[in-house]
């Protein structure tokens, strides 16, 4: 099944599999839900990204919802790794 989005579909996705990677690492993030919004908008994309780069999916095909749940807690685990050791 092809599944294409338009920008509102990444972001949207990207939202959702911001709030469930948050729930799946539960814990204090610094920067709050806006943060999380956004690292899993960019887990979204990073997903759809790697995907194409290993032949997962064809030009013009996204993500699966599952890759972007990936996607958005490998970026919310980077992030808070990150700011950790500051």
């Amino acid at each position: 099944m092809i599944e294409s989005y338009g920008i509102i579909g990444w972001i949207v996705i990207g939202l959702l599999a911001g709030g469930i990677a948050k729930l799946l690492m539960p814990g204090k993030d610094p920067g709050g839900c806006l943060i999380t919004m956004l690292l899993g908008i960019a887990g979204a994309l990073l997903a759809g990204f790697l995907g194409k780069m290993v032949g997962w999916y064809d030009d013009g095909e996204a993500a699966g919802f599952v890759a972007a749940i990936v996607g958005a807690f490998l970026i919310l685990l980077i992030y808070r790794l990150v700011l950790r050791r500051r």
